[in-house]
């Protein structure tokens, strides 16, 4: 009899547990939607960086490695033209290399145009179908999208454009 009280107690008990947590998951908030995101003021390089992050961020769905992040500054910035070269050869390089499956490049810049004349560069001497399931992600404006998708899509890379509006 003891036995068969404690096994109807701990029935009981599970039931309980089972209900509070069922209330508590109906009770939960659900999730908002992410606010959209805004583009900052081209001099703002903090801001900027920080901007690229959280778009990368919304794109990372089956990616399993962190991106390759590449950002230029505003034009007004003093070593721009060095900061551009720099970024080109870094970028070149790796597109050279070549990028695993999985991962993520992603290109973002108060200077969409010069960062979209950076992708042409450096996917020039990117091999035909070496970056199959790579990511490459712009974020710049709508004028250059065209121009860097068709530079990217000769690797077998899946191109991402997000307006920076």
């Amino acid at each position: 009899m003891n036995r068969i009280l404690s096994i109807a107690a701990i029935a009981l008990t599970l039931v309980a547990v089972t209900a509070c947590n069922k209330t508590e998951e109906a009770a939960a908030p659900v999730a908002a939607a992410p606010a959209p995101l805004s583009a900052p003021a081209a001099g703002d390089n903090q801001a900027w960086k920080l901007y690229l992050v959280q778009v990368a961020k919304q794109n990372m769905e089956g990616i399993r490695n962190s991106p390759y992040m590449y950002y230029l500054p505003a034009a007004s910035a003093a070593d721009f033209e060095d900061q551009y070269t720099r970024q080109l050869d870094n970028v070149t390089d790796t597109v050279a290399r070549g990028v695993l499956p999985g991962n993520m490049l992603a290109f973002g810049s108060p200077e969409s145009t010069r960062m979209g004349d950076l992708i042409v560069e450096a996917f020039k001497g990117a091999e035909p179908a070496s970056m199959k399931d790579v990511r490459v992600l712009f974020i710049g404006a709508a004028a250059d999208a065209e121009r860097a998708k068709a530079a990217v899509e000769p690797t077998g890379a899946t191109f991402v454009f997000s307006e920076a509006k």
